[in-house]
Parts: C-alpha cells; structure tokens; sequence
C-alpha cells in the first residue's frame, strides 16, 4: 500500500505535494488520497471531448465510491489508497457530483462552481472527521470551500464565470485567522491559488504557512 501512495503523491503536482507534507504525519495519506481523487475528476472533464462520456466515467466513480470500500472492484490503484476513506465513502461519492456540475456551456452559473466547491468542503470536512479531529469541521468546511473557489477561479478563462466565482467568494464567510496543522495543506493552496502563480515569493508564503499556520 506504501507503494500507491508514493506512486499517487508523486502524480500530483509539486505545489500539492509541497502542502501535503505540512500535513500530520497520520492525515497525509488521507490528503494524498483526495488531491488524487480531485484531480482524476478534473481530468475526466479536461480530456472528455463528448459531456455524455464524461457524465458515464463520473457515474462509475460516484457509485463505486459508493459501496463499502470490500465490495469494490480490484485493480484500481486509487480505489485501494481511498480505503481509510470508507466511513466517510459518501463524501467521496458526492466529489464526483461536484465535478459533474461543471459539464455545461460556458458560462456556466454560479450554482454549478457553488456545487463543486461545496462538495470538496465535504470532503476535507469528512478528512477531519476520519482522523478523529470534528472540532475542526467547521473550520475545515469554510477553508475548503474558499480553497475550492480560488482554485476554480486561478483555473478559468471566461470573464462572466470568473466574476461569478469572486461574488461566490466575497459571500463565504472569512478564514483568517491560524490554520489548524491538520488543515495546512488546503491553507497553503488557497494562499498560492490567490497569489495564481510560482515564484520564490509564493514558496516562500507557502513555507510560512506549513510552519506557523497563517
């Protein structure tokens, strides 16, 4: 199993892995699990040249994600990292709905980038509550939420959708303030996806991040 979590983490990008490390020790396999998860659903929409097939791959997921983690097909290197994940299987099976939000003509309304972000909230939502930390539900849903939407936002190209995503943003409620160690990884990717670019200065505001929260 070590060996598909390296293999997962290693497919992610650089500033994902960087935040998985501020991590826990405990909760990084979790992190690395859903980045990867995302990540495959964001690449389903990417790479589906018909919505149809799309929506059919995302079906596949929602209902396997759906079963206890015993009852699901072998052979799937992810399905096998997401087995920490089975008590909280439905917030997993709800991500597929979120990305599924997104299929549509441009612009797309602001329900649908409200649909995506707020089923990632659930699920780092449900990250903490695996790891026995629900005081730190709350907290986790409002910084996954806002993570969620700059990320959406740092991804888009159609000026209507982004100023719909920025009125989204402006309306959540603040997540100022010091980030739990257990949600480092989500705050130093909604400091990055803010910033939308590289460069030692973003490295830098990520470092300050993982090391003192905020």
């Amino acid at each position: 199993m070590r060996a598909i979590y390296d293999d997962l983490n290693q497919s992610l990008p650089p500033p994902v892995r960087m935040a998985i490390s501020h991590a826990p020790l405990r909760a990084r396999e979790l992190w690395t699990g859903f980045f990867a998860l995302d990540r495959r659903f964001a690449n389903i929409l990417a790479t589906g040249a018909e919505p149809m097939l799309a929506q059919m791959r995302l079906a596949w997921w929602r209902e396997t994600l759906a079963q206890p983690a015993a009852s699901r097909p072998a052979g799937e290197p992810l399905l096998a990292a997401l087995t920490a994940w089975d008590s909280e299987r439905l917030a997993l099976a709800g991500l597929a709905d979120g990305w599924e939000a997104l299929i549509g003509d441009a612009p797309l309304d602001a329900a649908a980038f409200a649909a995506l972000a707020g089923a990632r909230a659930e699920a780092i939502a449900a990250l903490v509550r695996i790891c026995d930390a629900a005081e730190l539900e709350i907290e986790a849903s409002g910084r996954g939420y806002v993570w969620a939407l700059h990320d959406i936002a740092a991804h888009l190209s159609d000026r209507t959708e982004n100023d719909r995503v920025v009125a989204l943003v402006r309306s959540a409620p603040a997540t100022d303030g010091t980030a739990a160690r257990l949600l480092r990884p989500v705050a130093i990717l909604d400091a990055l996806a803010r910033r939308r670019g590289g460069g030692l200065g973003n490295f830098a505001l990520a470092l300050r991040i993982g090391l003192f929260g905020r």
